[in-house]
């Protein structure tokens, strides 16, 4: 009894062994694989920074978007005689204002 169960371990050992092995061998495999991990991220570099002018761009064409919807609902406000124009006047045209603002320094930050 004692000599089946001592075979069994020893099996037991020996799988656990060889898949311990392997594991390690791959580990080491998919290390050298690796290769120049500079030239990745160089590479992630110029693509992100190649998104910054349509980027740039698209947000400066959303502000003028913005403005037109701004300055037509301030005309229509202003025609009907409403009294808080001003308010709404400054609240569109500083929607816009941040709008081309958070443009520019993020292009300025990041680039």
């Amino acid at each position: 009894m004692k000599k089946v169960i001592a075979a069994k371990l020893k099996k037991t050992m020996t799988k656990k062994r060889f898949f311990l092995s392997m594991a390690i061998a791959m580990t080491a495999l998919g290390v050298y694989a690796q290769g120049d991990g500079a030239a990745g991220i160089m590479e992630a570099t110029d693509m992100v920074t190649s998104y910054f002018d349509p980027a740039t761009k698209l947000i400066y064409a959303i502000g003028a978007v913005v403005g037109l919807i701004g300055g037509v609902k301030v005309y229509s406000k202003f025609s009907s005689g409403d009294p808080d124009t001003g308010k709404t006047a400054a609240s569109w045209f500083g929607a816009c204002i941040f709008l081309i603002v958070a443009a520019t320094i993020l292009r300025s930050f990041f680039l």
